[in-house]
């Protein structure tokens, strides 16, 4: 009896500290995912989906060179990027140009490149968005080569009005368009779509990722990161297995690559961990499954892993050639954003999600209990009534529809 006792209560210190963990890891990405569904939803408003669905919707190369070079300045973490990303994906992105902006755009951003400047070195400064370029051109290539958008059935752009489907947009000049409705209207519904829409689809992943990642953060301490890796091809395997399950932002692991770098790690096994910690966690993983599938996923995580090492290796290979010392200047990092402002934007976050969550556990409840599939076209949400055709009277032409 107390033995069983003594499992009990050791489970539940495990769930307690688990879910400690995943409250933390909300904290510190709570406020990023906001911003990323707030420039998600001004994507929607005011980024034509005919202009997306003509640039990272066609070709198999130059789609993915334009969305990975959009990424590179943007400075949204891991889980801030993806309500931006399934909003681009909404609108016409091909799946190889929405992995390319899923990689770039976390691995980089101009508030963790002047960060790297001041905490590490100017090689590494160049070397981290350069490879983080490189990774998404590799993964959103390997993804249109293997699937090509010609022969998938991507989205057609929807050219209605964005606001409120006050026209259709075929017969509707952009110049007219534009006088429809003010910023201000569209900035209004742009936070709307982001909120009900676009969290709506991301909600459930979310948070089932920040569940696994609290336990994997439980089981794996992070003082184990630092002891078991020093420099070369194992370490650099090592940091893979350690940083594709761990949440942690560009900007927030800069300071402790710049640390590692003074404890004896060599500059290529940290560009591994500043490429692959921003790019990849559970609970990114989670919804990539449920916005670009399993093959895509696996695609993501391939190229992210081998082109990581790879450049590690040609950085380490660049150091030693020339004989370069890593510097790293390592001051008292103090917390990016106050503990209020998390805390704030933790709560916020759980209250936007509240409906989704009620929403998909109801759905999946009915499901089971009448027998019906969880998913698919039968728990889709209707299609929108379509529009009527378009009036191409000489009286109708100009108008809305």
């Amino acid at each position: 009896m107390a033995y069983r006792k003594k499992n009990i209560m050791e489970i539940l210190s495990f769930a307690l500290s688990a879910i400690r963990e995943a409250w933390h890891m909300l904290m510190d990405s709570s406020v990023y995912v906001l911003f990323g569904l707030l420039v998600g939803g001004m994507l929607k408003m005011f980024l034509s989906p005919a202009y997306v669905a003509h640039h990272l919707g066609k070709g198999r190369f130059r789609s993915v060179f334009k969305a990975a070079l959009l990424g590179i300045p943007i400075p949204l973490c891991s889980c801030g990027v993806l309500p931006a990303a399934a909003s681009l994906k909404k609108q016409g992105a091909n799946n190889g140009a929405t992995a390319a902006f899923l990689i770039s755009t976390p691995e980089s951003g101009v508030d963790s490149i002047s960060i790297s400047y001041a905490l590490l070195d100017p090689i590494m400064t160049i070397a981290r968005p350069l490879a983080a370029f490189i990774t998404a051109m590799v993964a959103g290539i390997s993804e249109n080569i293997m699937n090509p958008p010609h022969s998938t059935s991507l989205t057609a752009p929807d050219l209605r009005c964005q606001v409120d489907n006050c026209c259709s947009g075929e017969n509707c000049p952009p110049e007219e368009h534009a006088a429809h409705h003010s910023k201000l209207e569209k900035m209004a519904a742009g936070l709307r779509y982001a909120k009900d829409e676009l969290w709506g689809d991301l909600a459930g992943w979310f948070f089932l990722g920040l569940l696994a990642a609290g336990v994997i953060t439980v089981l794996v301490p992070d003082e184990q990161i630092s002891r078991y890796l020093g420099g070369g091809l194992p370490a650099m395997l090592l940091m893979l297995v350690f940083g594709i399950p761990l949440y942690i932002c560009a900007t927030a692991s800069t300071p402790i690559a710049a640390a590692m770098i003074l404890k004896g790690v060599s500059p290529g096994v940290a560009l591994v961990f500043l490429l692959v910690g921003p790019a990849t966690n559970i609970t990114s993983l989670s919804v990539l499954l449920g916005l670009l599938g399993k093959r895509a996923t696996a695609l993501y995580l391939l190229a992210i892993a081998v082109v990581s090492v790879g450049c590690g290796l040609l950085l380490d290979f660049v150091y030693q050639h020339y004989g370069i010392p890593a510097k790293a200047a390592v001051g008292q990092a103090a917390e990016l954003l106050p503990v209020e402002v998390r805390v704030a934007g933790a709560l916020i976050l759980l209250l936007l999600s509240v409906r989704p969550l009620v929403k998909g556990l109801s759905r999946i409840w009915s499901g089971r209990k009448d027998g019906h599939c969880t998913c698919g076209e039968c728990c889709s949400p209707p299609s929108p009534v379509p529009f009527p055709a378009p009036d191409k009277t000489a009286a109708g032409k100009g108008k809305r529809s």
